[in-house]
């Protein structure tokens, strides 16, 4: 059985327009990639968690610019999971309307 390793790391939402449909998309879809089950709440001591790998679930965090969420992973590649993935709510729009 392999070492699995668990990595949580809060990223500020950066998109003027959020977390919306397009960057959730893409999020769910990097998530997918990694074998490291992914989960992310809103900076919060008593957070809810939800599936990295579900737009509708990321979507209910209601994540507008400038919010704080945690990403945590736990697997083999989490520290790679969590870090990509944290690029994705670091970065501005590029060009999708936002």
């Amino acid at each position: 059985m392999s070492d699995a390793a668990d990595v949580e790391q809060t990223f500020t939402v950066k998109h003027k327009l959020g977390l919306h449909a397009r960057p959730a998309g893409r999020f769910v879809s990097l998530a997918s990639k990694f074998r490291a089950e992914v989960e992310v709440a809103r900076e919060a001591d008593d957070a809810e968690w939800v599936s990295g790998r579900s737009v509708l679930s990321l979507l209910s965090l209601a994540a507008g610019f400038g919010t704080r969420l945690r990403v945590r992973a736990s697997g083999s590649d989490a520290e790679q999971a969590v870090a990509a993935l944290g690029q994705i709510l670091e970065e501005p729009a590029q060009g999708d309307g936002g």
